[in-house]
């Protein structure tokens, strides 16, 4: 009977070793695709380095199918309208190139999604905005910098009428945005390569606080006002928030600028541009934009 006993370890040992060496890896890509569904994309790209099944569901067409915004076709023709978007690409590559900052009208804007939640973001440049006197020098000029997304800034010296207006036609997805603009009191420069804020036009601001304005096309509208008066620093100003509800037809957004009390001159402002994104990601505005 012993010997019996000892004829059978040998084959109950090899059974327990190939169950011990069952893995992730022996997952099926259809199960291991269900479960990054839940995930969001930064989570879905680190999963994919674990091994072959993991790197092959995570890119399975489904999967970054559920992140993209359900209008990611519209975007596309608005955003690439007039240009090449390359064909036969796989979700996850198209996910990929619309988080990129992809520009558009000219260049004066750019979008992109959110590369964790794949939200819509956009940023309208000053030169995609009707600034009143822009084209005379007395008053306003453009600045070279690293400082904006778009490489330059509207600086105003001296103005009595000031107003700065803009607007944008876009297939927004399903949700709220806000609106915000990017100023600066005073002009940024380096000297001795540390960063310093020139004053020397910065009048006016404290007299009269500016009113900020949106409006879309589907009657919305807000208005805020403030004093500009923290010179040297880049701020958001919020405009006002927006709901999106995913109509067929593009959403139309206005939004304004403006201090025209006439009773005295203003000048010092850096206009850089206009921010439309989620309301959710306004407390983390100086860490991503």
């Amino acid at each position: 009977m012993g010997s019996s006993f000892s004829v059978l370890i040998p084959e109950f040992s090899s059974t327990v070793t190939k169950q011990n060496h069952s893995s992730l890896g022996d997952l099926p890509e259809s199960c291991v695709a269900s479960v990054l569904v839940y995930m969001d994309p930064p989570q879905i790209c680190k999963l994919s380095m674990l091994n072959r099944a993991f790197r092959g569901a995570s890119s399975a067409d489904f999967v970054w199918e559920s992140k993209l915004p359900m209008n990611y076709t519209s975007i596309i023709q608005r955003v690439f309208a007039g240009r090449n978007f390359p064909a036969n690409l796989c979700k996850r590559d198209i996910y990929a190139m619309l988080c990129r900052p992809n520009s558009f009208d000219g260049g004066s804007k750019k979008v992109w999604l959110d590369k964790r939640t794949g939200r819509v973001c956009m940023s309208i440049s000053s030169s995609g905005l009707a600034i009143t006197g822009i084209d005379d020098r007395r008053y306003w000029s453009r600045i070279e910098t690293d400082e904006s997304r778009f490489k330059s800034v509207a600086y105003l010296q001296q103005i009595w009428w000031f107003e700065v207006d803009g607007e944008v036609d876009f297939p927004f997805p399903v949700g709220s945005y806000s609106i915000f603009f990017r100023l600066q009191v005073g002009r940024a420069s380096r000297r001795f390569g540390r960063r310093v804020c020139n004053s020397e036009h910065v009048h006016g601001w404290d007299k009269k606080p500016v009113r900020f304005q949106l409006s879309t096309s589907d009657g919305q509208q807000a208005t805020t006002q403030c004093y500009l008066n923290e010179p040297g620093i880049w701020k958001y100003h919020h405009v006002g928030d927006f709901v999106a509800t995913g109509s067929v037809e593009p959403m139309k957004v206005e939004y304004s600028l403006t201090q025209i009390d006439c009773t005295h001159t203003k000048g010092g402002l850096c206009v850089d541009s206009v921010l439309i994104c989620p309301v959710e990601f306004t407390e983390r505005l100086n860490q991503s934009f």
